[in-house]
């Protein structure tokens, strides 16, 4: 067991080990001995601690939370001995700063920074030329001409580089931006220049007095200006960084409860909710492991996003580490394929329409009145009203069952001379056989009896069908003349659009509608009785003036008309009472025939 100490270097505390600790503080002064003249030693070995603190930042996020020896020597490594980057100071006076320029190693790890010592607004356009390796000048002139084609647009983009472009404050970050390596010497070197620089100027204090003031007040004032946009910038990043981790940690728990919820169910196998998962479920997946899995693909996003509102919200964060990321990345990547081929599974099992088809003829002819009802079983509710869910119940000899409502109603007018009932059962399935299969298995009934037919309001299947989007479709066929009446409770069945061809218009429930060809007439409605009483005055007018010459149009007349008449006539035995639809039709029949006779 070794102690370790709690270090504050460049204002960042480490845990560091205790023999790690004495060989720190030894390179340390080592490096401040080997430090030519006293000129800003203090500067530059705050410059170190701060880059030795940034190394061992990422070491910690990469591996233990504790420096040991071992990160120590690579921190080393890369910093230099002491010994091995003494500079002489007589070195910056020989070497002119061309020449300087030209013999400096650029580093692959280069940084963007905005170059504050060079800047004329916010020092990007210095920054931008370092890391491009071009003079600032140009950068300068090519924002001026971005600018004033883009109408300005590009102020904008100017300004973006402000607010997210770190300024290279520390001598670490000028080396960086320069791409030079931060190591011992060229921190020396860097601050020497700087050092020599501040000199120059004082020298030619009096041929820049003038100009210094201009570029200073400039400076000052885009100073100013890009300070309050960086805190109004800053106030904003801190508010949706606190949206992001309220957003997310409601998501993330909600997620958790819920799945972990249903993943007890799935895994001990009991309850109401696990019987209606299984009836969906055709893969035959336990519900635990797809519990898990979503929690992973959905999860993991919402955590990342939690991550990022704290990046926001607090500046010193420190990272979850590279391990983390990559096996959070893995376990996303691995549970999204899952789910989509247990995705791929479930909709293969629904990818083809099965339907079985029976056809019954009903003894409604012209003139008789048909009554249409839709009738619910006590069993299982005492009203039915059309929806596509689909419930678990139990039948009468105590069976699970699966139960919906999901029952269409179609009314058409046929030429037959009776009506007929036909019954279209669908499912889906992984064939086209198994489909026909489930659809063959829905269990649907009707009954007619005194001119009545009563249409169940539901379908049942077994439970080992599962779901399979089971349906019925029913067609009903009533001949031209005859009259349907329908309850109010078909309403929610046969609400359809036009492709359906259903002449049964949603309203007309509970009326007395005559069927016509592609149409119905309503019996007791007065205003529709009116138009048609207006059209048979206007046939029979049309008749009396017809020539005998064109006596087979005549007779096409007269038939019309006897038709109308025997519409009012059937509308007026409604209206006194008489419901025997045989007496209905024996009257029609004979305006008929009397008007062929009169004719002849």
């Amino acid at each position: 067991m070794k102690k370790t100490v709690n270090i504050n270097l460049a204002g960042t505390f480490f845990h560091i080990d205790e023999d790690a600790f004495g060989k720190l503080s030894r390179y340390l002064d080592a490096i401040k001995k080997s430090l030519t003249g006293p000129d800003g030693s203090d500067e530059i070995m705050r410059d170190i601690e701060a880059r030795i603190a940034e190394l061992f930042s990422e070491k910690i996020e990469t591996q233990s939370q504790v420096i040991s020896l071992k990160e120590l020597d690579e921190v080393i490594a890369v910093m230099g001995q002491p010994e091995d980057y003494q500079v002489d100071e007589e070195l910056f006076d020989d070497v002119p700063p061309a020449q300087k320029a030209q013999t400096r190693s650029r580093s692959k790890r280069q940084q963007l920074f905005r170059d504050i010592d060079n800047k004329f607004i916010s020092g990007v356009s210095s920054g931008l030329g370092h890391y491009l390796g071009v003079d600032a000048i140009w950068i300068r002139l090519l924002w001026i001409i971005l600018t004033l084609l883009s109408q300005g647009v590009f102020i904008v983009v100017y300004i973006i580089f402000w607010i997210l472009v770190p300024a290279a404050v520390t001598t670490s970050d000028k080396l960086k931006m320069t791409g030079e390596p931060v190591n011992i010497s060229n921190i020396e070197r860097k601050f020497k220049e700087g050092y020599d620089t501040v000199a120059d100027k004082v020298k030619n204090a009096d041929y820049q007095k003038y100009g210094s003031k201009v570029k200073q007040g400039t400076s000052g004032f885009f100073d100013t200006v890009g300070k309050i946009i960086v805190a109004i910038f800053t106030f904003f990043v801190k508010l949706f960084g606190l949206f992001l981790i309220v957003i997310s940690l409601s998501a993330l728990v909600g997620l958790i409860v819920s799945l972990f919820t249903l993943g007890t169910v799935g895994l001990w196998g009991t309850g109401e909710l696990m019987e209606y998962i299984t009836m969906f479920d055709t893969t035959g997946t336990p519900i635990w492991i797809i519990s898990v899995l979503t929690l992973f693909a959905v999860g993991i996003p919402f955590f990342v996003l939690f991550i990022l509102g704290l990046k926001l919200l607090i500046n010193n964060l420190k990272s979850i580490g590279t391990p983390a990321k990559i096996t959070l990345v893995v376990v996303w990547f691995v549970s999204l394929i899952i789910l989509g081929i247990l995705g791929i599974r479930q909709a293969t099992q629904q990818a083809y329409d099965g339907e079985e088809i029976t056809e019954t003829t009903i003894p409604v002819q012209k003139g008789d009145t048909l009554q249409l009802q839709m009738r619910a079983d006590k069993q299982y509710e005492y009203e039915v009203h059309r929806h596509g869910g689909l419930e678990l119940k139990y039948n009468e000899a105590d069976e699970r069952i699966i139960y919906t409502n999901d029952i269409r109603l179609i009314v058409r007018s046929t030429k037959d001379s009776v009506g007929k009932l036909l019954i279209e059962r669908k499912a889906e399935g992984k064939s086209f056989l198994d489909a026909k299969k489930h659809a063959r298995a829905i269990d649907y009934n009707y009954s007619f009896e005194n001119n009545t037919l009563l249409l169940d309001g539901f379908l049942t299947t077994g439970t080992e069908n599962k779901f399979h989007d089971q349906e019925v479709e029913v067609t009903l066929y009533l001949p031209e003349g005859s009259v349907l009446v329908a309850d109010k409770n078909t309403y929610s069945f046969h609400r359809n659009d036009s492709r359906y061809e259903d002449i049964l218009e949603n309203g007309d429930e509970g009326k007395k509608l005559l069927i016509l060809r592609d149409a119905t007439q309503c019996l007791d409605c007065e205003d529709e009785m009116e138009t048609l009483e207006g059209d048979a005055s206007e046939t029979s007018l049309e008749t009396d003036t017809l020539d005998d010459t064109s006596k087979s149009d005549a007779e096409v007349t007269l038939e019309q008309t006897s038709s109308k008449n025997w519409k009012q006539d059937v509308n007026e035995r409604f209206k006194q009472g008489e419901t025997n639809s045989k007496t209905i039709q024996e009257k029609g029949d004979a305006v008929e025939t009397d008007s062929v006779i009169s004719d002849q």
